[in-house]
Formats: structure tokens, C-alpha cells, sequence
């Protein structure tokens, strides 16, 4: 076990790593709190004194670029459905219950992969719930800490686990503090970064990852593992914003500069020729007030305004997005109008990039669903007396891309146009083909497996009679009564084959 001072050393070295570092300031953009918030105004005075201007306008607007890749990636990634699967019915329907159909799970990936992308790793715990069954959770990876073995005095593997549970009266925040072993929780307490002191509040403590009671009697059990797993961004477990970040502050600059300079020349200067009053500030609250002034016979009031040159600064702020847009491997809405031009090879080059980002990612995302894959089929193994293995389950992540509605229903059009003419052909060599052979092709061309509906069919044992007598309508030979009953049977037989379908 941990001792407190050990606890507080481990926690101290962890804030000041430089990857908790850049994952803290991943976090901060993702939240819109840029570097531009700090930006200040200096100037020398007469002296030569460097003083901060806090007269000029000082705007410092954050355009919030990494929050809107980090969710296009984090939606655009779990935009499909069922994305753990299994050929098993039993057990699709047992996954099912613990992912794909568990509205708490996917609420717990979605929070998982957005901290994964804007603080390069994220992880996810695992716990019993009220229905004794494993269920995950997020966990904060600014507040969790690996601890290995020959780092500690106990000679033990374990993770620390540091959150803010409440905050009293007069900001007092209480942290509370898990280390958590292969079997056991231990629990402390922290106010205002103080010192860490055994939880009291805990009753059991340590506490088994897993109590329950039969009848009088506690049970308790380990998972046998540290029940953590990391989700990383990359190899390194950097943030996305590292790729972005100088061209966001960039961004900030231009725009916020701008908006300073309009701020500051918004009011035009007043050019007072001949003057011959004997207060400036007279003059001044009569332009506000009144709206004019006194001049000398030869005087005269000439308006002066500034034109900003705001060309520069827009050009440069276009590139910056542009390319915030390309390095951060996201989709540039605003190449995309929304005009019936947009054809749909269009939408797919615009979706490149934010398609290559998830496709990396989702590598590293099958690799930490694996694992939490493993608790679950031994849990389901012991419940239902099953003996499932990892290979019985795959995944399959199908993504889903925007599409232009009047191109879609205008290539509908087109293939079901090319399929009447396919069935228009082979009704034409009906003479020529026997009426297996005739079904068996418009089964292909709709799309049937014939083999399974066959059966269902009506009796084909005058079929060729009906055939020879519908290839004469479609000649325009005279044909009978009695022919055009058998002319009919075929078109008959080809509507109780589309009924089918439906």
C-alpha cells in the first residue's frame, strides 16, 4: 500500500510532467480558454518606462477551431451503428446489453474519445453496478496516474485516481483519492491541496473492487486486474492541438487586432479651423450634446476618418482557417455550398482528411475495445455457462458521410430504370428460356436469392404456355382469351415475386 507521503510525491511529479502539461493545455482550448486571454498592451512612456496600455482597446476573442475538430472527429467516428458484432445471435444480443444498444456506455466512449483527441489519452474504469454487471465509466486522465512497481516502496502495480468531489463554503475544494490495486481500493482525502489523509467517510477501507450479500453474510471479490484502461491519440499521447495550436493563436491575433483597431478609430476626429473659444472640453460636450458648435468668421470644422486596412488581415485569417482545417485534418464546412452543384464526389474529397484522421485513431480504438471486451465475455461466459472466445466478436465501424438528396434519388432513379429494362429483356426471350431459368434471372436482377423463395411461387407447371403467349402480346399477334389468361399468369407470377420482396 501507498503511504500518504509517497501518494502526494507520485501526484506533485505527475502535474509537472510535460505530458499532463500539454494534455491541461489541450483541455483549456478544447474549453475556449486560448493564450489570446492573457494578451496585454504595453508602450514606453516618456521616461522610457515600459507601462501596460490599459486605455486602447483589448479585445481578446477565442475562436474555438479544436473544440469543433475535436467533436467532427468524435461524432464522425461513432456516427454508425451496432459497431461491436458478433455472427453469434445469443451473443450479438449479450453485446447488445453492454455497447451497442447501452445508452450509458456510449456516453462514456463519446467522453473517452474527446478527451483521448484534445489531451492525447483518456481512460476508461470499469465497476459493478446495481445489476452486477461490469459497467464503464470515464475517467479524467488529468487526474489519473500509472504508478509502476519500482516506483513504489510496496513493491506493487497500481493506479491513482485524483478528482474534485465537492467545493465548500469559501472555494474550499475536497479532492478525493483512489489507489487501486489488482484486488482492493484504498481511499483518501484532500482539502485545498493540502494534506492527504485516510478517507473516513469510507466505512470499508480498503474496500474489494466488488461487494455483495447473500442473505446475512458479505462477499467480496477482486477483478484480478487494474480495472483501467487508456485510450492514446498517438504513439507519444499527444494532443491534437499540437498541430494547430501557433495557427489558432494566429487566428486569435488577427481578429482580435482587428477588432482593436475598429474599436479605437470607430469615432472620427473633428478638425476645428479659427477656434476663438477658451475651453477644449466646451467644444467637446457640445459635438456630443448638441450636435454643433461656434466658429470665427473665418473658421471652419473639417471631419477626418481613418480607413482601416483590413484587406491584409482578412487574407491572412482566410489562410489561417484554411489550413487549421488542413493540418488539423477536419471538414472545412465552408468549401461546401449548399447548392444542388454539390455533387456527392464533392462532399467525399471534403471528407477526406477527417476520414484519414478516424481511420488512424480507429486502430488504436479496436486495440482499448478489445480490452474492455475481455471482463465482459468472461462475465457472460460465467452467466450463462457459455464459453465464447474473443474471436467470436469483431467490430465494424461504419461512418457515416453527408450526401447530396437530389443525387441520390436521381441515381435511385437510374437503377431502378436499368432494372425494368433488364426484366423487359429477359420477359422478350421468354420462348427461348424455361421458366426456372426466366425466374432464376429476375431473382438476380431484384436482388432475390431464389433458393428461398421458390417455394412461395406460384405453380409454374403451365409456365411455358404463359410465356410463349406473353411474347406474342409483346409482338402484337392476336392472341385468344383463353392466351390472354396465360399471359396474365406470368405477369402474375412476376407481381407475387415483388410482393415477396416487399
Amino acid at each position: 500500500m501507498l503511504t500518504a507521503e509517497e501518494i502526494q510525491r507520485i501526484i506533485s511529479e505527475d502535474y509537472s510532467s510535460e505530458k499532463k502539461l500539454h494534455a491541461r493545455k489541450g483541455q483549456s482550448y478544447y474549453e475556449g480558454e486560448h493564450d489570446i486571454k492573457d494578451y496585454r498592451l504595453f508602450y514606453y512612456n516618456d521616461d522610457g518606462i515600459l507601462i501596460e496600455d490599459k486605455y486602447r482597446a483589448n479585445y481578446r476573442i477565442p475562436h474555438a477551431f479544436f473544440a469543433e475538430l475535436v467533436d467532427q472527429a468524435v461524432q464522425y467516428m461513432l456516427s454508425g451503428d451496432e459497431y461491436i458484432k458478433s455472427d453469434i445471435p445469443e451473443l450479438q444480443q449479450e453485446l447488445d446489453d453492454y455497447f451497442n444498444c447501452n445508452e450509458d456506455f456510449t456516453a462514456e466512449l463519446s467522453e473517452t474519445l474527446t478527451g483521448c483527441i484534445s489531451k492525447g489519452f483518456e481512460y476508461m474504469y470499469a465497476y459493478k453496478n446495481s445489476e452486477d454487471r461490469i459497467a464503464f465509466q470515464c475517467a479524467d486522465s488529468l487526474g489519473v496516474v500509472e504508478v509502476r512497481s519500482k516506483d513504489t516502496d510496496s513493491d506493487t502495480d497500481c493506479v491513482i485516481y485524483k478528482y474534485i468531489d465537492r467545493i465548500e463554503k469559501g472555494y474550499k475544494k475536497i479532492a478525493k483519492i483512489q489507489v487501486w490495486d489488482k484486488e482492493q481500493v484504498y481511499y483518501f482525502v484532500q482539502s485545498n491541496d493540502g494534506k492527504i489523509e485516510k478517507d473516513e467517510s469510507e466505512k470499508i477501507n480498503p474496500r474489494p473492487h466488488t461487494l455483495y450479500s447473500k442473505g446475512e453474510k458479505t462477499y467480496f471479490k477482486g477483478f484480478g486486474f487494474i480495472p483501467f484502461f487508456r485510450l492514446d491519440n498517438n504513439k507519444k499521447q499527444i494532443t491534437g492541438l499540437k498541430a494547430v495550436k501557433d495557427l489558432i493563436d494566429d487566428y486569435d491575433l488577427m481578429a482580435s487586432s482587428l477588432s482593436n483597431n475598429l474599436a479605437d478609430f470607430d469615432t472620427p476626429v473633428y478638425a476645428v479651423k479659427g477656434f476663438q473659444g477658451n475651453d477644449l472640453n466646451e467644444l467637446q460636450q457640445n459635438l456630443k450634446t448638441k450636435k454643433m458648435i461656434g466658429v470665427g468668421e473665418d473658421g471652419d470644422v473639417d471631419v477626418k476618418t481613418v480607413d482601416i486596412p483590413y484587406q491584409a488581415r482578412q487574407a491572412k485569417l482566410e489562410l489561417d482557417e484554411k489550413n487549421i482545417y488542413r493540418f488539423g485534418m477536419g471538414l472545412n464546412t465552408s468549401g461546401l455550398k449548399d447548392t444542388n452543384a454539390t455533387t456527392n464526389i464533392a462532399i467525399k474529397a471534403a471528407y477526406s482528411l477527417l476520414d484519414l484522421k478516424c481511420s488512424k485513431l480507429e486502430i488504436r480504438l479496436k486495440q482499448f475495445l478489445r480490452k474492455l471486451l475481455k471482463p465482459v465475455l468472461d462475465e457472460i461466459n460465467k452467466h450463462n455457462k457459455t464459453d465464447y472466445q474473443m474471436k467470436d466478436v469483431y467490430f465494424n465501424f461504419k461512418r457515416e458521410v453527408m450526401s447530396n438528396a437530389q443525387e441520390n434519388a436521381q441515381i435511385k432513379l437510374t437503377e431502378a430504370q436499368e432494372q425494368s429494362v433488364r426484366i423487359n429483356t429477359l420477359l422478350n426471350l421468354a420462348a427461348q428460356l424455361d421458366s426456372e431459368t426466366l425466374m432464376q434471372n429476375i431473382c438476380e436482377v431484384l436482388d432475390i436469392d431464389y433458393e428461398e423463395i421458390k417455394d412461395r411461387l406460384p405453380d409454374l407447371e403451365n409456365a411455358d404456355e404463359s410465356l410463349l403467349a406473353a411474347e406474342s402480346a409483346i409482338e402484337g399477334e392476336d392472341i385468344s382469351d383463353e392466351e390472354q389468361q396465360t399471359q396474365q399468369a406470368v405477369l402474375d407470377m412476376l407481381e407475387s415475386l415483388l410482393e415477396e420482396l416487399g
